[in-house]
């Protein structure tokens, strides 16, 4: 790592949702970004032609690759959002979602641990920690001082590589866990519920038909931007101290607020119609309230969301709608 020059970053997970728009915030301020993908990952095509920005291929749960990969690239700052992100998925294949959060962020820590004792040149870690970890508190909204209590494989997972961060920042590196509330975006892979509901929003607002089924729809959830989120991960990067710090709006609606929203923003009169529940897609262990009190990243940070949840769903539904007119549906709703 050299003093002089741009700041250099190190992003794992750089082709998702956060990984994109970090890589490009980061770009545009005018840091060096290398950014570490699976060898079997498909690379956005604006991401690979963004200045200032380098891929490497590697294998996130074996400890040579990543420090392979970490020397070659150097960085002042890490950030870590690799990892199984799917709360369903991660009880259809626990063994997977266990494997790859939990032995990323210990081949990553330990790795640049070592890049830090050989150059002597202090680093920034920064991991994305999740609102899961707290799914099985019944209190809200939750603190940084909140029990760690998961009630999924991924929540686990995710508690595995909260503590690990933690336990790096008492072996010397300034680490910090950036506990992230659901955010949302256009780049919300078709996966997530959230992307289901406003896919269904735009097909049926085209089409005059069709279906949206979920299963709880009273859940209640702490929805932002995933460029705010972003932009706090760099400003806890750039703190002088590590620390651990929930990123969230502090305010909650129910899965079903989301699907109103989502209908009134395609402009679909009697969205209840198109609502159907079904209880086998209820997940087990669903935690029934997660919000999260943003105050210590304010406060220290100076860190605020700017948009709220019907700004953020006209965006995701104004997309999809963009989408239909260049890649129709059968039916478009799910």
């Amino acid at each position: 790592m050299s003093s002089e020059g741009p700041p250099v970053a190190l992003i794992t997970g750089i082709t998702g949702q956060d990984g994109t728009y970090l890589a490009e915030e980061l770009s545009l301020r005018g840091w060096d970004v290398h950014g570490l993908t699976r060898p079997t990952s498909t690379v956005p095509t604006h991401l690979s032609a963004l200045p200032n920005v380098q891929l490497h291929r590697c294998d996130m749960t074996d400890l040579d690759s990543v420090t392979h990969a970490a020397y070659s690239a150097a960085p002042d700052h890490v950030f870590h959002l690799a990892g199984a992100s799917s709360v369903w998925r991660s009880w259809t294949d626990p063994i997977h979602t266990t494997k790859v959060n939990a032995m990323s962020v210990v081949c990553l820590l330990e790795a640049c641990l070592r890049l830090q004792d050989t150059e002597g040149k202090r680093l920034s870690f920064v991991n994305a920690s999740s609102a899961e970890i707290f799914a099985g508190v019944p209190a809200w909204p939750q603190t940084e001082d909140t029990p760690i209590r998961p009630t999924s494989p991924y929540g686990a997972s995710k508690a595995f590589s909260h503590l690990m961060t933690q336990i790096y920042r008492t072996r010397g590196l300034k680490t910090s866990n950036a506990i992230l509330y659901s955010h949302e975006s256009p780049r919300r892979p078709e996966t997530f519920v959230t992307r289901k509901i406003t896919m269904a929003a735009a097909a049926i607002a085209k089409n005059g038909q069709g279906r949206l089924t979920l299963g709880n729809v009273d859940a209640r959830r702490d929805w932002g931007w995933a460029p705010d989120y972003v932009r706090a991960l760099i400003m806890m990067a750039e703190h002088p101290d590590g620390d651990d710090f929930i990123i969230a709006t502090g305010r909650d609606h129910s899965v079903r607020d989301f699907v109103r929203l989502a209908f009134e923003a395609a402009s679909v009169p009697d969205w209840q119609q198109y609502l159907h529940t079904d209880g086998a897609l209820a997940r087990v262990g669903d935690a029934k309230n997660l919000v999260g009190d943003p105050s210590k990243a304010t406060g220290v940070l100076g860190w605020t969301p700017t948009l709220d949840l019907s700004q953020i769903i006209a965006r995701m539904v104004d997309q999809d709608l963009a989408l239909l007119e260049v890649r129709p549906t059968a039916d478009g709703a799910h």
